[in-house]
């Protein structure tokens, strides 16, 4: 039997690594984020590609995150099943992954040359017209890649939570409490007069 569920604890539903290849194979964007010179955090939607367990994404080199991601590689990439496509299909794991990494930029022909068709056919599998037509678009001179190395994933498995919600999930499903959730939450439960869980 599982344990109770507790809707403030959301760390015990992670994805599995054919979980997490699922989404980031068929999602079709994230959002990128990056910390500008004065602190603020922003995100911008890309499209994206998920090759040899990294997140590569392309735009204008002289686009302000450009040189905010060169002055400060650390990033955080957030993929959701929400980016799925309308006729994808409904065994595809369901929630959301932010990654925290660090970025590094790619200028050589090489990287252009295997990263811009694989990135045409994910948003065009079908179509070899239009992936030809976008592969073509993206070859600009100003363009340039990233590519996002994982060091921390954050995961929410929202089919695995509404499981556990209908208790139907086992115990040996559920992934670890981690310390956000047994002992930033208690410390804030206690903070609040509650009793701890």
């Amino acid at each position: 039997m599982a344990q109770t569920h507790d809707h403030e604890i959301v760390s015990i539903y992670p994805f599995d690594e054919a979980e997490v290849d699922q989404l980031m194979n068929h999602s079709g964007e994230c959002v990128l984020m990056w910390a500008t010179k004065d602190g603020w955090p922003v995100g911008v939607t890309h499209t994206f590609l998920w090759h040899e367990g990294k997140i590569w994404l392309t735009f204008a080199s002289h686009r302000h995150r450009a040189e905010a991601i060169r002055r400060d590689p650390r990033v955080s990439v957030n993929v959701s099943s929400a980016g799925y496509g309308p006729r994808t299909p409904k065994e595809l794991p369901a929630g959301a992954i932010t990654f925290k990494g660090r970025g590094e930029f790619f200028d050589d022909d090489e990287t252009k040359k295997w990263f811009y068709p694989a990135l045409s056919k994910k948003l065009s599998p079908t179509n070899d017209g239009a992936a030809n037509f976008f592969t073509g678009f993206l070859d600009s001179p100003l363009r340039t890649i990233l590519a996002v190395t994982p060091e921390k994933r954050i995961m929410y498995n929202s089919r695995n939570a509404d499981r556990h919600v209908a208790g139907t999930i086992q115990e040996e499903e559920l992934g670890e409490r981690l310390p956000g959730d047994a002992v930033r939450m208690n410390a804030e439960r206690e903070r609040r007069g509650l009793e701890p869980r």
